[in-house]
């Protein structure tokens, strides 16, 4: 099937749909770009929708790939029927095609490529042809006794070998087997040490195949790697064989008797071992691909939380022996002061603590806390909240996941943006800017590394990777970007921004001053005329005296939008000022089909244009619910059975989801009480950052647990 069809029927789309998005893939345009501003090319698909696209297309195109070397090869060795070339040409994923090529693979040595060697194979073909009226296998043997093969029995011996060996590479067969191992497999795990730790429910354990959930997979495996765990696949040895028999025995007589020999011991030593390998590595892909999904789409809510904009804010780092770590930053995020508490032991300068803070909060006007989830958390947010009382200035906090702090803080990156700080105060500002504006601080730090994920150091790092970074840059380029606060690291988020280009821009704002207008990206190094029409429309210059340069309005539009404003009598003012119902008025007269065709653009972009006019230097993060911050606390002694409580959703993993309810240890809602309707995945219900009303059903203080429950009590 031809590529751009089979991508038409998966993604059930229209076949302009498909060709115009791999014309715009294959000329180098990034997905942002052809997301926000190629619409009327592509019918509206969406980022992640095209980011499945673009995988998929590189997956088929490698595909074709391959089987062009498949056939290449078997035509050299002069092997090539049209059967086989059909049976290449109809394959459609990479394990058909390794099924197919295996007979004609070049082989290490093998006990069957010794068998031909020794001049057997002529021996194995007429017994596996069993046809009547053969003489007894015992009787053909007797012809290729010679100095190499001193016996009958090792010339049967042979051929059997060389039978066995083309049983395993019959692609029929492996096919037939594969399928009911899947179907009726089961995956066994046994306990290999006296004390296995988290692994003991696994101690004897088995699951069909087909049911197994990917968790328990990506569990197993790694109790596997750890060498606490042995794991195999069970399956019924005669219900295969009798499959296998099926394929290749043709007569009941002598010969038949060697082929089943034969089949049986290409079953057990290389067959059964191999289907084995590959249903263990797809169960493994099959976890990998759909945690990975679920790992982006944390990351994705994660980076997309509200910013608490423009409030003087303090970040506290908790520690026990070390302090806790004090930095005040500007509603920019701008550093203004820093410092070192002892508010919890061995110290306990409790007093001498809240004359450092009230000094900073009198002095700077702060207006937030942030207070990092790590060691020494729960002492240091018992000590904010105290101190919040007792200024009584209407101060809130929040307790900020600290995943990843350490990483950025300790990396070059942190070191070159805060030369003059150690690394645990450089953490401190971390964790206040994450609570100020989580996408801008986060992008600093690996995607990997940010805490919202499951089982991700065993993921294939490579696919992870460029999952996550596809959701940065999605979520970056959503945003948009502030040509004169953005750091580097935010500006290679962009579409078509290189790093090496992202210094570039940071370097001609230090020289020449802030940008007074999009146009002047132009002139940055390296930033030629492709990498401008990719990033132009990401960038935001709040400053320039053309208003549309603070909008998510491409330069390409700029003519069109000028149109629009002049054909309804709105300057630059109006929209600064949202004076704008005579655009509105207009729009909802003529229809946005017919102004789209006055102004000789398409409807999709006028209806955007429309849009950013409307809220020029919107963030779409500010329509979101804002982030609980508190003013109390409570600990996990304070917890009972049966309290409502608030709180917000950190994780969301396949059996559950982990809420903050204002303690130090997050919340388990396991999955069979998120909601009284069945739910195939908690993210069906619930994203990173949700705001619910949870119930609690148990506490375990011994071991810090909570259980939670979203089923409000009758």
């Amino acid at each position: 099937m031809e590529i751009a069809k089979q991508l038409e029927k998966e993604f059930n789309l229209k076949p302009w749909q498909v060709s115009n998005t791999l014309e715009l893939i294959d000329a180098g345009n990034t997905i942002p770009f052809i997301a926000r501003y190629r619409k009327e090319a592509t019918g509206s698909l969406d980022d992640q929708l095209l980011r499945e696209l673009s995988d998929r297309l590189a997956y088929l195109r490698n595909l074709e790939e391959q089987k062009g070397k498949v056939i290449s090869s078997i035509t050299e060795q002069e092997l090539m029927t049209e059967e086989i070339l059909k049976s290449i040409e109809s394959a459609q994923t990479m394990t058909e095609l390794e099924d197919i090529y295996r007979p004609f693979r070049p082989k290490r040595k093998t006990r069957a490529s010794e068998a031909k060697a020794k001049g057997l194979q002529p021996l194995a073909d007429t017994i596996y042809a069993q046809e009547k009226g053969t003489a007894a296998p015992i009787i053909l043997a007797e012809d290729y006794v010679t100095e190499e093969v001193e016996s009958t029995e090792a010339a049967l011996r042979g051929a059997r070998d060389i039978i066995a060996e083309a049983v395993s590479d019959d692609p029929q067969g492996r096919k037939l087997l594969r399928y009911a191992v899947k179907s009726h497999g089961l995956l066994t795990v046994k306990g290999t040490q006296e004390e296995l730790g988290v692994y003991e429910m696994y101690r004897e354990y088995s699951e069909p195949v087909n049911k197994i959930a990917r968790h328990r997979i990506l569990a197993i495996n790694r109790g596997e790697k750890e060498g606490f765990l042995k794991v195999s696949i069970d399956f019924d040895k005669t219900i295969a064989t009798d499959l296998l028999y099926n394929l290749h025995c043709k007569n009941n007589n002598a010969c038949t008797n060697e082929v089943i020999t034969a089949i049986d011991d290409a079953f057990t030593r290389l067959i059964f071992p191999s289907v084995e390998r590959e249903i263990r590595n797809e169960l493994t892909d099959s976890a990998c691909e759909k945690s990975i999904k679920v790992f982006a789409e944390n990351t994705r809510q994660l980076l997309m939380q509200p910013p608490v904009k423009n409030r003087v804010t303090i970040g506290l780092d908790p520690g026990y022996r070390t302090g806790c770590k004090v930095a005040v930053v500007d509603g920019t995020g701008k550093v203004l002061d820093t410092g070192v508490i002892y508010p919890a032991p061995p110290h306990n300068k409790i007093e001498e603590a809240k004359k450092t803070i009230t000094r900073l909060v009198e002095k700077y006007n702060v207006q937030m806390f942030a207070i990092g989830n790590g060691t020494a958390s729960h002492e240091t947010e018992v000590f904010a909240s105290e101190l919040i009382k007792e200024l009584n200035r209407g101060i809130v906090y929040m307790v900020v996941s600290e995943a990843g702090a350490s990483v950025y803080s300790a990396s070059k990156l942190a070191a070159e943006e805060f030369p003059d700080y150690d690394v645990s105060l450089r953490s401190a500002v971390s964790i206040a800017r994450r609570l100020q504006d989580p996408l801008a601080e986060l992008v600093k730090i690996d995607p990997k590394a940010i805490g919202v994920g499951q089982y991700q150091h065993d993921m294939p790092q490579k696919e992870l990777t460029g999952a996550l970074d596809g959701v940065v840059e999605d979520c970056v380029n959503s945003v948009g970007v502030d040509l004169n606060t953005a750091s580097p690291q935010l500006l290679s988020r962009v579409a078509g921004v290189s790093s090496a280009v992202a210094k570039n821009i940071v370097a001609f704002r230090e020289e020449n001053g802030h940008f007074t207008s999009r146009s002047q990206l132009l002139k940055v190094s390296k930033l030629g005329p492709k990498a401008y029409e990719q990033c132009a429309g990401f960038l935001r210059v709040a400053e320039s005296k053309n208003v549309l340069d603070n909008t998510a309005v491409h330069p390409e539009s700029y003519e069109a939008a000028k149109k629009l404003l002049c054909l309804c009598n709105v300057s630059d003012s109006d929209v600064r000022s949202g004076n704008i119902a005579m655009l509105k008025a207009k729009t909802a007269t003529e229809g946005t089909s017919a102004l789209a065709a006055q102004l000789g653009i398409g409807e999709p972009t006028l209806i955007d244009i429309v849009s950013e006019l409307s809220k020029p230097g919107r963030d779409p993060r500010d329509e979101l619910p804002q982030p609980l911050l508190r003013s109390d606390v409570m600990g996990i002694e304070d917890i009972k059975a049966g309290m409502e409580l608030k709180g917000t959703v950190r994780n969301v993993i396949d059996f559950g989801a982990f809420v903050d309810v204002g303690v130090h240890q997050d919340g388990l809602v396991h999955i069979s009480q998120i909601t009284n309707r069945y739910i195939k995945h908690p993210s069906d219900v619930l994203k990173v950052g949700d705001i619910v009303t949870v119930w609690v059903l148990d506490v375990d203080v011994n071991r810090k647990r909570i259980s939670l429950t979203m089923k409000k009590p009758k």
